[in-house]
C-alpha cells in the first residue's frame, strides 16, 4: 500500500507515544507501506519539526530533530511532481500533500485535518484517512 503523511501527523507522532501517529510512524519506518514524499512535502516536514514553538513544546533538540529527518530521507520512496493539480483545496498550503499523493500514486493520504481534504482525494482515487483508520488498515 502506498501511503502519503502530512507533516501534522509527523508532529502528532513525535510529540506523542499515545496516539495513532506514533505506532503508524514506525510501521512507516518498518516498512509496512510504501511511504511517498516529494521534495516539497519534505521541507515541509523539516520547516515544522523545527519550529520554535515545536521545540520548545516537546523539548526536543535540533540534532534530534535532523537524526529524525535523515532516518525519514532514508525510508521514504521520492515522488517526482510530474503534474500539477492545483487548485483542488481551499487551503493553499495543503495542495503539495495532496498533489505529492496524486503523483505517487498512493493509495492513502493521512492526515489529522480531513476536514481540510474534503472530497478532492477521492476524485483521484484516494482515500483520505486519520491516522488510526490508517493503522488499522495496515494491520
Amino acid at each position: 500500500m502506498r501511503i502519503v503523511l502530512d507533516a501534522n501527523v509527523l508532529v502528532a507522532g513525535v510529540r506523542s507515544r499515545t496516539g495513532a501517529s506514533n505506532p503508524l510512524l514506525i510501521a512507516g519506518f518498518k516498512g509496512r507501506f510504501a511511504w511517498g514524499c516529494s521534495v516539497p512535502l519534505f521541507y515541509e516536514y523539516e520547516d515544522v519539526l523545527n519550529r520554535a514553538e515545536f521545540l520548545l513544546a516537546t523539548g526536543i533538540p535540533r540534532s534530534e530533530i535532523a537524526t529524525f529527518l535523515t532516518d525519514v530521507a532514508g525510508t521514504v520512496e521520492p515522488v517526482e511532481l510530474r503534474f500539477s493539480w492545483r487548485p483542488q483545496l481551499r487551503d493553499a498550503g495543503d495542495e503539495m500533500v495532496l498533489e505529492t499523493a496524486i503523483n505517487a500514486r498512493a493509495d492513502v493520504l493521512v492526515t489529522q485535518d480531513m476536514k481540510d481534504f474534503g472530497a478532492a482525494p477521492g476524485r483521484f482515487g484516494i482515500d483520505c484517512l486519520t491516522p488510526a483508520d490508517a493503522l488499522r488498515r495496515i494491520a
